[in-house]
């Protein structure tokens, strides 16, 4: 399954890179990408205006059919805002929330989000 995230300060690419998965980093220059196969996205906590890109990207073409599920990174000392970018996007397109990580993620988020897409590519 295709991994699809944006990463504006270098975390959640960083984090990304961790799962040796086939990634697709989109950006504000190449959002309105198309692809015909299965994704997740993996999405950092920001405002709306800064993550707009992710909503261009699941609304070009027929993207939206293989949008299968979202992860979020972020600041725990968000409160109750912290991934709240990975829930809103669960809950707008219906899809689950598989993980949650702080920063740039640890082994143990690596092998529960690996796991997650295991058991998504599984049902």
């Amino acid at each position: 399954m295709k991994v699809v995230y944006i990463s504006l300060t270098g975390q959640t690419r960083k984090f990304v890179h961790k799962l040796d998965m086939d990634l697709l980093e989109i950006s504000s220059t190449n959002p309105f990408i198309s692809i015909n196969e299965p994704f997740i996205l993996v999405a950092p906590t920001y405002e709306r205006e800064a993550t707009e890109i992710l909503y261009d990207f699941i609304e070009t073409a027929d993207n939206k059919q293989y949008f299968r599920g979202v992860a979020g990174g972020g600041n725990l000392n968000f409160g109750q805002l912290f991934v709240f970018t990975a829930k809103d996007l669960a809950k707008e397109y219906d899809v689950p929330l598989l993980h949650t990580f702080e920063f740039q993620g640890n082994d143990e988020d690596v092998k529960k989000l690996k796991k997650a897409v295991n058991d998504l590519g599984q049902a």
